[in-house]
């Protein structure tokens, strides 16, 4: 296995977390908020597409998802939808309402079929090309990639984790 078909395997994992989720998604689990955090369910899985999607495009040079996709309009959130979520106060995270958990998915599997499409433009060779001076070491483009991944995986454990809790007050 090459480093390409790795980053392609790797891309595939949040795809297949995100769908095992899907039954589980109505408007009470997806807004639900235990323990009164800010965070919901809505909110991780609108942060995962977000944070993939801003940086690939970024990576691209091209349009994001959300606004190439329609999801923007589609979940209507305005500008609290158009950030990426990192930085946002209790009252912004409490924004991201989303009552239709399949589109959200579908938002997430959108952004994670660009990324394997951009995979497929790539050539090993340009995995360590230097993307990001501003770090110490400086970020290599494969290095982005697999950050963008883990990230990904990590909102989406999250909200499996919140899931499998009893939702009440």
């Amino acid at each position: 296995m090459d480093s390409l078909d790795l980053l392609r395997d790797l891309t595939s994992r949040p795809r297949d977390a995100a769908e095992r989720l899907r039954h589980q998604l109505n408007p009470v689990t997806l807004n639900a908020r235990p323990g009164g955090h800010p965070n919901s369910v809505a909110w991780l899985l609108w942060h995962t597409g977000r944070e993939i999607d801003v940086q690939l495009a970024d990576l691209v040079g091209g349009e994001q998802v959300w606004t190439a996709g329609g999801f923007d309009q589609r979940f209507g959130l305005g500008p609290a939808g158009d950030a990426v979520g990192y930085g946002h106060t209790d009252a912004e995270a409490r924004r991201i309402v989303i009552e239709d958990g399949g589109g959200v998915l579908d938002y997430v599997h959108a952004t994670l079929a660009a990324m394997d499409d951009y995979l497929g433009t790539l050539s090993a060779a340009a995995l360590d090309d230097i993307i990001d001076e501003q770090w110490d070491p400086p970020v290599s483009r494969g290095a982005r990639l697999v950050s963008i991944v883990d990230d990904a995986v990590q909102h989406l454990a999250q909200a499996a984790y919140v899931l499998g809790m009893p939702l009440g007050e």
